[in-house]
C-alpha cells in the first residue's frame, strides 16, 4: 500500500471502534505526514475497569454474531488484545495484508457485509457472494429479496440518510490525506455572534475555490478509482466535504464555546484545557496543528495549551510532555499523556509538572454505557467537582443527555448549562452493527458544570422530549 495512503476514522460511537485502514495508515502511511515522538510516561497505566473502546468492539457480536472476528481476520489478527496493541502503536511492523488502495477500500467494505434483516455473515450463507447491497443507500446488505422486503418498513425511513453515511465514510479518507479540512480564515465575528455552521462557512474566504480544489484533487480521484462504487454527483461530494469539515472542526470550536460560556479570558493570560478520557478518537494520526481553529476563534490570544489525557491515547506527534511554562503567544500547543486523569492530576498537576486547567472537556465520556464505565469515571467527576474546575461534556442524543444530567445531579455537581450544541458535527454516524437505527451526531448536546451544587434540586429536564431532525 502506498505510503501516502490514509485511513478512515471509525469513531467511538455506539458499538463502533477503529478499523483496519487506520492500522494500515499507522503501519505504512503515518510517517509520510510527520515523525512520531518516542516520549512516553515512565509507567504504563493499569486499566482496572472496562473502557468504551473495548466495550464497543465486543458489542458488535451482540447484534451480528461473529462480526468482530471478521474485522480481526481482515487485519490478519487473532484477538482484540493484538488489535489494541496495534492501535497503541506497539506493532508498527505488523503486516495487515493491505497492498493497494483497492485492497484497503475493499477490506473496509467487507466489514459492513452482513444481512441487515437476519444478521447473517457471508460465510453463513450457501453462497457467500449472494449478499446484495441496497441500490438506493449503497450502505446496507441483504442475503435475499425476502429479507430486503421484510426489512423495508424500517429501512425506508433511514435509507436516504444512510446514503449520506456511506458517502461520508469514503470521503473521510481525505481527512487523513490532509485534503480536509481546507485552510480556514480568522473569524470576522466574535464567537457569540456566530450561531451556526452556516455562519462559520460564510466567514471563509474563497470557499468555492477551496472546496473545488478538494473535489478535483489527486486523492479524490484515487478514491473513486478504487472503491468499486459509482462516483456521486459533484453537489453530493461538495456537501460531504462540508459535513466532514464540520466533523473535524467541531471539537476545537466546542472548546471555544465552553471557554466563552465560562467567561475565561484568553487575552489576559495563557489558558490550559484538559481533554479527559481521550483515546484513539482524539489522538490517532492527530497533527500538532489540528486545534489551530482556536486561534482563528480568538486571534491575538495569550496562548492555549490543550492536553489530551487518557489510558487509550495513541503514540504520535502530539505525544509530548505538557507545558511547565507558558507557550508562545497566539498559538495552540497540543500534547497528550497516557494516564487515568486522577493519576495525571496527582503526578503532574500537583507536582507542577503540568499546569492546572482553566477548563476540562470530555468528548462523549459514555457515562450511560454501563456501571463499570460509570465507576471508572467516578474519581474524575468528584475531582472536578471538588476542585471546582469548569467542565464541559458532549453527548450524542437527548437520552444520553438526560441520563448524564441525572448522574451529575446525584453527585451534587452544579449544572451551569446544557442543551443542543450549535457546532455539533453534521456528519451522520450509523450504529455499526445495527445500521437501521437512527444515526447520531458527534457532540450533538453538551452539559456544563462547575463545582458543588448549592441546592440539591434537579435541573428541569421536561423540555427535552422529542427528536431533533437535522435534515437530510
Amino acid at each position: 500500500m502506498p505510503q501516502d495512503s490514509g485511513p478512515w476514522s471509525w469513531r467511538r460511537k455506539p458499538a463502533r471502534f477503529p478499523a483496519l485502514t487506520e492500522m494500515a495508515h499507522r503501519n505504512k502511511g503515518a510517517t509520510s505526514k510527520s515523525s512520531h515522538s518516542k516520549k512516553k510516561p515512565a509507567e504504563e497505566p493499569v486499566i482496572t475497569s472496562h473502557n468504551i473502546d473495548s466495550l464497543g468492539f465486543q458489542a458488535v457480536d451482540s447484534n451480528v454474531p461473529g462480526l468482530s472476528q471478521v474485522i480481526l481476520k481482515k487485519l490478519n489478527m487473532k484477538s482484540y488484545d493484538e488489535y489494541k496493541s496495534a492501535m497503541d502503536g506497539k506493532k508498527l511492523g505488523m503486516d495487515f495484508g493491505i497492498r493497494t488502495y483497492f485492497d484497503m477500500f475493499q477490506k473496509m467494505e467487507d466489514t459492513f457485509k452482513f444481512c441487515a434483516e437476519c444478521k447473517k455473515l457471508p460465510d453463513a450463507l450457501p453462497d457467500p457472494r449472494s449478499l446484495r447491497r441496497c441500490k438506493r443507500c449503497q450502505n446496507v446488505y441483504y442475503c435475499n429479496s425476502e429479507c430486503q422486503r421484510a426489512n423495508w418498513p424500517v429501512h425506508k425511513k433511514l435509507c436516504k440518510k444512510l446514503r449520506l453515511v456511506a458517502l461520508d465514510r469514503l470521503v473521510e479518507w481525505l481527512v487523513f490525506t490532509g485534503d480536509i479540512p481546507f485552510p480556514t480564515a480568522t473569524w470576522t465575528k466574535r464567537i457569540h455572534e456566530v450561531k451556526s455552521w452556516e455562519d462559520w462557512f460564510s466567514m471563509q474566504e474563497h470557499l468555492e475555490e477551496k472546496l473545488r480544489a478538494i473535489l478535483t484533487g489527486r486523492y479524490m480521484n484515487i478514491l473513486w478509482a478504487n472503491v468499486g462504487k459509482p462516483k456521486p454527483e459533484e453537489g453530493e461530494l461538495l456537501e460531504s466535504v462540508k459535513r466532514l469539515t464540520t466533523d473535524f472542526q467541531s471539537r476545537p470550536i466546542t472548546i471555544g464555546l465552553a471557554l466563552h460560556a465560562f467567561g475565561i479570558n484568553l487575552y489576559t493570560k495563557p489558558v490550559t484545557v484538559h481533554v479527559i478520557g481521550a483515546s484513539h478518537i482524539e489522538t490517532l494520526n492527530t497533527r500538532v496543528t489540528d486545534y489551530d481553529e482556536l486561534t482563528r476563534v480568538f486571534p491575538g490570544h495569550q496562548g492555549i495549551e490543550v492536553v489530551m489525557v487518557g489510558v487509550n491515547v495513541v503514540d504520535g506527534p502530539i505525544m509530548r510532555p505538557p507545558l511547565t511554562a507558558f507557550g508562545p503567544r497566539g498559538r495552540v500547543y497540543l500534547s497528550s499523556y497516557k494516564s487515568l486523569y486522577p493519576d495525571f492530576w496527582e503526578s503532574q498537576v500537583e507536582t507542577h509538572q503540568a499546569a492546572r486547567p482553566d477548563l476540562v472537556v470530555g468528548f462523549h465520556p459514555g457515562l450511560h454505557a454501563c456501571l463499570d464505565v460509570m465507576e471508572g469515571w467516578l474519581p474524575t467527576l468528584l475531582l472536578l467537582r471538588d476542585y471546582k474546575i469548569p467542565t464541559l461534556f458532549t453527548l450524542y442524543n437527548e437520552q444520553e443527555l438526560k441520563y448524564s444530567l441525572k448522574i451529575l445531579t446525584e453527585l451534587e455537581t452544579q449544572i451551569t448549562g446544557y442543551g443542543a450544541n450549535p457546532f455539533a458535527s453534521l456528519k451522520p454516524e450509523q450504529v455499526y452493527s445495527n445500521p437501521n437505527k437512527s444515526p447520531v451526531y458527534c457532540s450533538a448536546y453538551y452539559i456544563m458544570c462547575h463545582g458543588l451544587a448549592g441546592t440539591p434540586d434537579e435541573p428541569d429536564m421536561g423540555g427535552l422530549d422529542g427528536t431533533e431532525d437535522r435534515g437530510e
